[in-house]
Parts: C-alpha cells; sequence; structure tokens
C-alpha cells in the first residue's frame, strides 16, 4: 500500500542530497522504458540488475517519500512513475526562457524531450539586432535581452538557462534574479556570484571534455 502525502514529501526535501534526485530522475527514465514495454510490475532487485542499478539504494531512495512497494508484487510501474514525477515538480507544466539566441541556445530551445517532459520553451532572448523578434524553428520567440524582467514575469517563466558568453553571464544572472525566477541551469562557462534566493545548476561542457582528455591521457590502466 502506498503511504504518501505532500507533508512528508516537503519534509523529505529537507532531507535529501541532489545525488539522491539525481537518482531518482533515473528511475524515472527506467520507468519511462519498462512502461514502454508492456511491463507492469518489477520489484527492486529486478530493476536494479536490468539498469545496472543497486537495489538497496532504490529502496533507500524512494523511503524517503513514502512506501512504494506491495509485499509479494514490488512496485507497479505505472503507478510509480506518476508519483516520481510528483515528487520531481513535473506533474505541472514548467515555463523555460534561454538566454542567448546562439547555435547552443537554439538548439536547447528547440529539443523536442524537454516538451515531452513537461518543459515548455516560451522565450528566448538575444542582444543582436538581426535576432530580435525572429523566431527559433520551433516557433519559440526572440526577445531583446534588455526586456528580461518584463517578458519573464509576463510569461511567468519558472527557470531561466543560461547559453550566453561568460563576460555576459553575470549581468544577465543579475537581471534574471530582479524577475522572480528562482532556478536556474547555467551552461555559460566560469564562475557566477549566484544572487540570494536562485538555485543555480551549471553544466560546463569544456571541463567534462576536459576530464575525458585525462582518462585518455592516463592511458589504459589494464596494459
Amino acid at each position: 500500500m502506498l503511504v504518501n502525502s505532500k507533508n512528508k514529501r516537503k519534509a523529505a526535501t529537507e532531507q535529501v542530497s541532489e545525488l539522491t534526485t539525481g537518482r531518482l530522475s533515473v528511475y524515472l527514465r527506467c520507468l519511462n522504458q519498462l512502461e514502454a514495454d508492456g511491463v507492469e510490475t518489477i520489484s527492486s532487485q529486478t530493476l536494479a540488475e536490468r539498469f545496472h542499478l543497486n537495489a538497496a539504494q532504490i529502496r533507500k531512495d524512494l523511503a524517503y517519500f513514502g512506501e512504494f512497494g506491495v509485499r509479494g508484487v514490488g512496485y507497479y510501474v505505472k503507478d510509480l512513475k506518476l508519483h516520481l514525477r510528483q515528487i520531481l515538480g513535473l506533474d505541472r507544466k514548467l515555463k523555460v526562457a534561454v538566454m542567448g539566441a546562439g547555435n547552443l541556445g537554439m538548439a536547447l530551445a528547440d529539443y523536442p524531450g524537454f516538451r515531452r517532459e513537461g518543459f515548455e520553451i516560451v522565450a528566448m532572448f538575444d542582444s543582436a539586432d538581426g535576432k530580435i523578434g525572429e523566431e527559433s524553428r520551433g516557433g519559440v520567440p526572440i526577445h531583446d535581452i534588455r526586456d528580461i524582467r518584463k517578458v519573464l514575469k509576463k510569461e511567468r517563466v519558472d527557470i531561466v538557462v543560461l547559453a550566453v558568453p561568460a563576460e555576459a553571464a553575470q549581468h544577465v544572472l543579475d537581471q534574471v534574479a530582479g524577475s522572480g525566477v528562482k532556478a536556474v541551469l547555467n551552461f555559460s562557462p566560469g564562475t557566477l556570484l549566484v544572487p540570494e534566493g536562485i538555485k543555480l545548476k551549471s553544466v560546463d561542457l569544456t571541463v567534462s571534455l576536459e576530464s575525458l582528455s585525462f582518462f585518455l591521457a592516463q592511458g589504459d590502466p589494464t596494459s
């Protein structure tokens, strides 16, 4: 039997780490695959074996939010998927704006996977006169970056994606903070001073490539 509530979920968020929430996202993708394959129920052990996970870790992570398993049955795939989406806040549409209409910004704005998972790209911003007033291939309007606060408030944007040059990132982030947006995904390189009340997650592609370069530079450890 499922024992869960909004109060427990709220309390749990104060205990879990970002590593835990990251694993919840992984579990959700596994459940998506299981549902697509027609699987209706699955045990933590089978789930772990199929997707190369840790069964004890799965049970521990889910226990933060309630009792999801049924003795002798395991997890109902459809129900657990629904509850994970609720825990991750994906049971509602989230509006996203992209700062920067360069190659990366355009690719992010038109990525179809975001919409499938409940993220709607509603606006883009740029400083180039030739781009302002245009649209991405997917139809996302490009606004003047000087209108950040006005447009973000009007569109009630939940999350902002920073895809601007490093030298512009801090100024843009400060403008975003003044709009009331509280969540930012940053693709711009370098270190930013994060305004109070903003949760920022950075994705530095160069650092990731350098990490892989380091691995290759060490040679084959088995040779």
